[in-house]
């Protein structure tokens, strides 16, 4: 029997070891994840594959959520990974609060630190105060605050079933407040809570590529390699 094991291992051990290296690479320095609800639409569509890089923020014990060195820190915007606090399912959401901020979401207007998002079309026309939602099934709207900005995705008001307003509430030292960009269908901090930084694995960066599940699963061609921040692909993109 020994011998038939060393053979085995002679035969296969260059297979092993390259498995063994590629799920150390996906654990703790890059990743690459399927995304499989509508949550971070218009920004992250179903079928999209995206790339998460682990090594954004700090390097990781593989297969744990221990770090062993630190450089840099989340930031508001950043559309991250991590496991939920409630469940341990892996979520891809975007930080919307850091440690202090103080932010409230009123009628699915946000604010943070007393600042007010605004609000415009895909056209570039601005939407006044009150006006968020629209008599369309689906609205698509760039919303801009504190010197960034992305698109969201909003029912109108007759559908909404979720939590469209909540605080003021302080984001505590350590945690992070996380919004889905489909604000009226994600299952974010309004219903997990804050989320801790030692849970945050990394950042995701770029579509690597996207099948339409609806369309017989055809290649969205205009999204490969397509960056997450690149806001002006989403208005070519074919939204749902």
């Amino acid at each position: 029997m020994p011998e038939k094991l060393h053979t085995i291992w002679r035969d296969w051990r260059g297979f092993v070891l390259f498995i063994a290296v590629m799920l150390v690479f996906r654990s703790a320095i890059a990743d690459w994840n399927q995304v499989p609800s509508g949550s971070m639409q218009p920004t992250i569509l179903i079928g999209d594959r995206i790339v998460v890089d682990k090594l954004a923020y700090d390097l990781r014990v593989p297969f744990t959520l221990q770090r062993l060195a630190r450089w840099h820190e989340p930031e508001r915007g950043d559309v991250v990974t991590f496991p939920s606090p409630k469940d341990e399912q892996l979520l891809v959401k975007r930080i919307v609060g850091i440690p202090g901020d103080v932010i409230s979401l009123k009628d699915n207007v946000l604010t943070i630190n007393g600042e007010t998002a605004t609000y415009t079309t895909l056209e570039g026309e601005a939407v006044p105060a009150g006006a968020v939602h629209g008599p369309y099934r689906f609205r698509y709207l760039r919303e801009s605050i504190l010197g960034s900005e992305r698109m969201i995705m909003l029912e109108p008001a007759s559908l909404v079933s979720g939590i469209t307003s909540f605080g003021p509430v302080t984001v505590p030292q350590g945690q992070f407040l996380m919004l889905g960009d489909n604000r009226d269908n994600s299952h974010d901090s309004r219903y997990i809570g804050f989320v801790s930084r030692d849970r945050i694995l990394g950042r995701a960066e770029t579509v690597a590529f996207s099948l339409d599940y609806d369309n017989y699963y055809r290649p969205r061609s205009e999204r490969f390699f397509a960056p997450l921040s690149g806001s002006d692909l989403l208005a070519e993109t074919h939204l749902p």
